[in-house]
């Protein structure tokens, strides 16, 4: 376990896992809270603790946030955020930047070689995963990932009724 990992506060990782219905690995920190005040994005070690190289940094732990970029998924979104990556050379150069940043991002926690120029989500020429697409917009903030960001816009506030754990928020 590193330092950051024992710094998690037992809470969090008591609300991810009853949000993922297992034991969370790897976390390191919860990078963004719900509205409601749960995590919904943890950021996790690029290593697990079993050695295994892990690139997903941002992981997107609310089960109804996930549902719902689950739907987008399902509707197509990829297959067209990939088409216009292949068409529009500023959403393009855009993209690469999100993926430079996630790398930069990740770096500062651990340096895993064989994740070396590997983000997440096909970034940086196709989109494979708006889950990690919209954890990296959510923990990043507005304007780091154009297509993480319309992921976000294009669901319904997950929150609304109010924590996904079942209780009060941590």
């Amino acid at each position: 376990m590193s330092l950051r990992e024992a710094d998690v506060d037992a809470a969090d990782v008591e609300a991810v896992r009853r949000q993922l219905g297992r034991e969370p690995r790897g976390v390191v920190a919860v990078a963004h809270r719900c509205p409601c005040g749960a995590p919904d994005v943890v950021e996790t070690a690029p290593r697990l603790p079993d050695g295994t190289p892990f690139p997903t940094t941002y992981y997107l732990t609310c089960p109804r946030a996930s549902g719902a970029v689950s739907t987008l998924e399902s509707a197509g979104l990829m297959r067209e955020m990939s088409e216009r990556l292949a068409d529009d050379d500023e959403l393009a150069t855009a993209y690469a930047a999100a993926h430079a940043d996630y790398l930069r991002r990740r770096a500062t926690i651990a340096e895993v070689p064989e994740l070396a120029d590997v983000s997440a989500a096909g970034m940086p020429t196709r989109v494979k995963c708006l889950h990690v697409l919209a954890a990296h917009a959510l923990a990043a903030g507005p304007g780091v990932n154009p297509l993480g960001d319309e992921t976000l816009e294009a669901l319904d506030p997950w929150w609304a009724n109010g924590p996904c754990t079942g209780q009060d928020a941590p």
